[in-house]
């Protein structure tokens, strides 16, 4: 039954970079019709609407004593708060390519702060295989021409903390996954996102005098489209299976599968914007699929190993 849990959340976790990967598109499109700010005010509003939908008609159960959802303040200060403020505003002070080879190390950090926080230990071969998919990724946008530029210092600084960010809420919520369930993680995470992100795009709004520029973006059909993508799956249902997925498996191991959004997004530009596939794309990929499958089949490796010395040991002491 364990094994069957563990191999849900690997399923879980590649459908989660699927929709990442392809969220990239959807961004792009509501950015043009509308602010960062404004876009992330708006999906958090569909995602926490939909979730509300889904509670009082009882297809979601959440406990909604408040007093026990205290303890998820600081994880949505990580995540959604701090990480989208972060990167919002590290990416208006540096290149997108900055933060492509920037958020590659995200699985590296994860992995340092859960080894030091919640005594996760990682083998040399997992290790080596999280080296090779950040590899797979840096390699990638270097081969584009892409190079971190040190003179968007400030920038690059703020995607930094925006990588912390998103390791320190996935270090937090899975030790949180023993006390609460992803749904409940879930609702208080696109409660806080709705509110924060909403608060600040219409305080910014107010103080411009232009707050007609926050509802008329709902015009445009396609920038609907984007947000409903963007609300309903790159919110709702990714939050939903993070946190599921922290549930079952170590943090180190679900970081390593968000550089697979790098490669389904370089799929998704070719089938869709008819960008062109080189061979370093190829390349890079093929290490960043290699060291997702490393870390994860490590890992079931050691768990196995350990497993069967644990039965010969009880055996050993029934004897």
């Amino acid at each position: 039954m364990k094994n069957s849990g563990v191999f849900l959340a690997y399923g879980f976790a590649i459908i989660n970079a699927l929709i990442v990967g392809f969220s990239f598109l959807f961004t792009k499109t509501a950015v043009m019709a509308s602010s960062p700010l404004d876009t992330l005010a708006h999906r958090f509003t569909i995602a926490f609407v939909v979730i509300v939908i889904l509670i009082a008609f009882k297809l979601v159960k959440v406990d909604l004593d408040i007093r026990r959802f205290k303890k998820l303040i600081p994880l949505t200060l990580f995540y959604p708060a701090l990480f989208f403020s972060f990167q919002a505003f590290g990416l208006k002070y540096s290149q997108s390519s900055d933060a492509g080879i920037i958020f590659a190390v995200i699985p590296i950090l994860t992995t340092m702060l859960a080894a030091f926080f919640l005594n996760e230990t990682t083998t040399s071969l997992q290790k080596l295989s999280i080296f090779a998919s950040v590899f797979g990724v840096i390699f990638i946008f270097v081969m584009k021409g892409s190079s971190v530029d040190l003179k968007s210092i400030f920038g690059i600084s703020l995607l930094l903390l925006s990588c912390l960010s998103i390791a320190g809420y996935s270090v937090m919520a899975r030790s949180l996954t023993k006390q609460f369930t992803p749904q409940e993680i879930t609702f208080f995470m696109l409660g806080v996102g709705f509110l924060f992100f909403n608060g600040a795009a219409l305080f910014t709004h107010l103080q411009s005098g232009n707050i007609t520029a926050f509802i008329s973006p709902w015009s445009d059909f396609q920038y609907v489209m984007a947000i409903l993508f963007l609300g309903v799956l790159a919110s709702l249902v990714t939050s939903l299976l993070s946190n599921f997925i922290l549930s079952k498996i170590k943090a180190s191991q679900m970081s390593v599968f968000s550089n697979l959004s790098t490669v389904v997004s370089i799929g998704a530009g070719a089938v869709f914007l008819d960008e062109r596939i080189s061979s370093y794309d190829i390349i890079g990929s093929l290490f960043i699929v290699l060291g997702v499958v490393g870390t994860n089949y490590f890992a079931e490796k050691r768990e196995l190993s350990s497993a069967k010395l644990s039965f010969w040991k009880e055996k050993k002491n029934v004897m």
